[in-house]
């Protein structure tokens, strides 16, 4: 992964992101998505902002398919923003990245 985004897999995402004390924002994507491919530099770029702020990481919904099952991902890329474990915000498909900064900002401190 590019910069400051994480790489979470259905072994590290409970620790990862679950019990996290930042805010996560987790973005369910695939190699062969071009809409995910569209976001992927404003994550990047939101990675680097937010660094110390919040986490920012993917999950490759081809190579870890609980998580995604688990919570109802049906269309990529969906966004899923986490706090205390819950899942607080949820945008699906291509998005700005004036909008996704909008979804993050509500829950950065």
């Amino acid at each position: 992964m590019a910069g400051n985004v994480l790489e979470f897999t259905d072994q590290s995402f409970e620790q990862e992101v679950l019990k996290s004390d930042k805010p996560v924002l987790v973005d369910f994507w695939a190699v062969w998505c071009g809409p995910c491919r569209m976001i992927a530099p404003a994550v990047e770029a939101l990675a680097t902002e937010y660094a110390g702020k919040a986490k920012i990481g993917k999950v490759n919904v081809d190579e870890n398919q609980s998580t995604p099952q688990r919570y109802g991902i049906r269309g990529i890329p969906t966004l899923l923003l986490f706090k205390n474990g819950q899942v607080q915000e949820q945008l699906v498909g291509a998005a700005s990245r004036e909008t996704i900064e909008n979804l993050l900002k509500k829950h950065v401190m």
